[in-house]
């Protein structure tokens, strides 16, 4: 998992922009999430390198996020992508107009295979979430993490 706080978000430093608060995830576990107050140039990526995965083993990777119950700007929709450091890419847009407010979800961006090699490999998967054709402010969208793990 990559949790928020490792990620790229443009802006998230600015408190204009996002706010940084702490997530109780278990007893024990305490994680950052970034909640978006209002941009109009969503960009979100993350990265891992193969080598700290499983050898041929098929993985797929999704953004954990939650969209307030109170919430704008979100008309456009946004364009996914993984890229799974062999370059092949796997691009989908999705709509948040239809996702339910105040849960955590989850945004499946793709799937990709590590090799044989993958323990020694220092390619990279890389995986973003972006919005920013619209030129609409968007509020309310809360991200808590990229999920990497092994497809059922």
């Amino acid at each position: 998992m990559l949790c928020a706080r490792s990620l790229k978000i443009t802006w998230s430093e600015d408190p204009r922009y996002w706010k940084w608060f702490p997530l109780q995830e278990t007893s024990n576990i305490r994680i950052r999430v970034a909640a978006l107050l209002d941009v109009c140039w969503l960009e979100i990526r993350g990265g891992l390198e193969i080598s700290c995965l499983t050898p041929e083993t098929t993985y797929e990777a999704a953004f954990i996020v939650m969209i307030k119950h109170k919430s704008y700007g979100w008309n456009a929709p946004v364009s996914l992508a993984l890229e799974d450091g062999e370059g092949k890419v796997q691009k989908q847009v999705v709509s948040f107009l239809d996702k339910p407010r105040g849960a955590w979800i989850e945004l499946k961006v793709g799937e990709f295979k590590t090799t044989r090699e993958a323990g020694s490999n220092r390619k990279e998967v890389k995986v973003s979430l972006l919005e920013w054709d619209s030129k609409a402010w968007k509020k309310g969208l809360v991200v808590k993490s990229i999920r990497v793990r092994p497809k059922k």
